[in-house]
């Protein structure tokens, strides 16, 4: 049995899908917040189980037979390291036999404040005794082509990152990645730093956002300090947009670049590259 975290989220509901096309419906466990979310997954033969990070009494429950778990890590920054405790405790109280866990890319030396709660995560797993297996993931390519229509409409991309190179992937390749590593043998004790093949600089993407679009689009590189004001602006909340502007300085010290291509190795293809994301938003 193998259970995902978050499966109602966006990773998460790719993940269960990727798993769907070699393990059987039934034995795979969508545990989510908000069941009605999963419908689709289990109008498939899914199990759906209810468990929230906020509530550890659910967690036991929904763990109930798992041998395998898939943490996906909370999108509550600053309340990440006490939500995944609760989870990490649950599954060592039902026995499973591997807890894969999603952790940032570089985690241990990584210069993103993001990576700190990660860090205290992964301490308290290998503390806990549960065989496990991380997956330091990169950052999403969605991440940036988000912002493709209001780079066009504004003909720019803004950011604080400099030439930083970010090695990204879609969402698509991590779930593929966790699927596989979910099904593989032999996994714990095993560390993947995940991230895209190709890697590319924000004047980069700007100049790739120009092309597929026909309108001209330049990236202009802000102060952190301007660039977290520039979000603020447009509707990002305080302490969010001050750990993307944080993000993007430490993408400048090469945070977000990994060349090892363990990406690439686990799904068995190349990475999508962020010119077929940007022409698959537009």
């Amino acid at each position: 049995m193998i259970a995902v975290t978050g499966a109602s989220g966006q990773l998460g509901h790719l993940v269960v899908e990727a798993l769907l096309k070699t393990v059987p419906a039934e034995q795979i466990v969508a545990a989510v917040r908000n069941e009605a979310k999963a419908a689709d997954l289990k109008a498939k033969g899914v199990q759906v189980r209810h468990a929230d990070y906020t509530q550890p009494e659910t967690l036991k429950a929904a763990f109930a037979g798992v041998d395998k778990l898939l943490l996906i890590s909370s999108d509550q920054v600053g309340q990440r390291a006490p939500q995944h405790k609760a989870v990490i405790d649950a599954a060592k109280a039902e026995g499973v036999s591997l807890l894969a866990y999603t952790s940032l890319l570089h985690a241990d030396v990584s210069p993103l404040v993001l990576a700190e709660e990660h860090v205290t995560t992964e301490a308290y797993i290998a503390e806990s005794g549960i065989p496990a297996v991380l997956l330091r993931n990169g950052w999403y390519s969605e991440n940036y082509t988000m912002g493709v229509a209001g780079a066009i409409e504004h003909g720019a991309v803004f950011g604080c990152a400099g030439d930083a190179r970010l090695a990204t992937a879609t969402r698509q390749d991590y779930a593929e990645a966790a699927a596989k590593v979910l099904t593989s043998e032999n996994q714990a004790g095993k560390v993947y730093e995940l991230a895209g093949d190709n890697a590319f600089t924000l004047s980069e993407f700007a100049q790739a956002i120009s092309d597929a679009s026909g309108k001209t689009v330049e990236y202009r590189n802000l102060s952190e300090a301007d660039y977290v004001a520039l979000l603020e602006q447009v509707g990002v909340p305080g302490p969010f947009a001050a750990v993307l502007g944080n993000s993007e300085t430490g993408a400048a010290k090469g945070g977000l670049f990994d060349d090892s291509h363990q990406l690439s190795a686990l799904i068995g293809r190349p990475t999508t590259a962020i010119t077929d994301s940007i022409k698959a938003v537009l």
